[in-house]
């Protein structure tokens, strides 16, 4: 089965990863936080951490953020790439 997912960014990123500096090394730093957020191990660590409410804030966070910023058809073919 061929994944559709990617983290190529954080494999390349040569950045500060600092925050505060200016827009360009802010977007990239937020990139480099989100994909390390996201691996799969250190999900598996935190996920079972977390409290039910700390859960339903991450979700409503990011969900938040999808609505406002994405169309329907970019949430479909981009985020779930179901399209």
């Amino acid at each position: 089965m061929k994944h559709k997912d990617t983290h190529r960014f954080i494999h390349d990123y040569t950045g500060l990863g600092a925050f505060g500096l200016d827009r360009p090394t802010d977007e990239e730093t937020v990139r480099f936080y989100l994909q390390k957020f996201s691996e799969d191990a250190f999900m598996e660590m935190l996920v079972k951490r977390l409290s039910d409410s700390e859960l339903e804030e991450i979700y409503n966070f990011i969900h938040k953020f999808l609505k406002t910023h994405i169309s329907e058809e970019e949430y479909h073919r981009l985020f779930l790439k179901d399209r």
